[in-house]
């Protein structure tokens, strides 16, 4: 058996309880609900408007674009901001001193941001289907597309948020991620074709892995038809597969090591330094 295998299982069972009481909190179902609830609402009031030359409705091709976003900001600034907290309150030192511990560590912050994409996807999506009848979700292929880049989507952003989280010295600091943050996703084609851009701007977008979520919402959502307006008039789901999962290899290659090494900094007289200097 291998030495990571407790790890492994002492991360799944944190996780499974970090879960449980995210929704048995009020307070944190209110914050789970929040803001994909305020953007199905903005989506309702565009659903007759229509695109221009076309019958399709503006607040259907918008639906993927919100799904895309919430599931970027979940995986980085969602885990990056739960990571610096915890390191603030001591949660982050004690589970360094568990053998292993970070490992586990990391797959309960899986676990926990997962649950919560999972439900934002599903507060965005269910609803959606009785209001946007132009979703293609009465095949099951949409449903197996939908399913492997929600997956492939949290595993290539969720890495990052931990790598964020770590490099970041407190929670008054996460502007510093939000500002790239959000010029990626103003770049990324999330809510317009990126068609409609300059060639160095959809290089760029073509970079990060928030374009390809958005594209492959788009790709399991919409109808084929609307691929016309995308790059190669295509969905390209093998490069989403491929760019995706890139993105996923490296994050849960290099998040771990970024971990343990900011965790070795970490200690009691740390963050009684950090309580100070945050008090003055």
């Amino acid at each position: 058996m291998s030495a990571k295998s407790p790890a492994v299982r002492s991360g799944l069972g944190a996780g499974w309880i970090e879960v449980r009481q995210a929704f048995s909190s009020p307070q944190d179902i209110i914050g789970i609900i929040f803001l994909p609830t305020v953007f199905l609402v903005v989506t309702v009031f565009l659903r007759d408007s229509r695109i221009d030359g076309t019958n399709f409705s503006l607040a259907t091709t918008t639906l993927p674009g919100v799904i895309g976003l919430m599931l970027a900001f979940n995986g980085i600034q969602g885990v990056a901001f739960t990571l610096l907290m915890e390191r603030e309150d001591g949660t982050l030192l004690r589970a360094k001193t568990a053998p292993n511990g970070m490992l586990a560590y990391l797959i309960a912050k899986i676990m926990q941001s997962s649950a919560s994409a999972v439900s934002t996807v599903v507060i965005l999506l269910v609803p959606g289907i009785f209001l946007f009848n132009d979703l293609v979700l009465d095949r099951a292929s949409s449903w197996v597309t939908l399913l492997w880049v929600l997956a492939l989507g949290l595993l290539a952003t969720m890495p990052f948020g931990a790598i964020a989280g770590s490099l970041l010295s407190n929670p008054r600091n996460i502007g510093v991620l939000m500002f790239p943050l959000i010029a990626i996703v103003g770049i990324s084609g999330i809510f317009f074709p990126l068609t409609s851009a300059p060639q160095w701007m959809q290089a760029v977008a073509q970079v990060f892995p928030v374009y390809w979520i958005g594209l492959g919402m788009r790709g399991a959502l919409l109808p084929d038809t609307m691929a016309a307006v995308e790059i190669a008039d295509s969905w390209r789901p093998l490069e989403t597969a491929a760019v995706l999962g890139l993105w996923a290899v490296i994050g849960l290659v290099l998040a771990p090591a970024v971990l343990r090494r900011m965790a070795q900094r970490e200690s009691g007289s740390v963050m009684e330094e950090r309580r100070i200097k945050a008090m003055q």
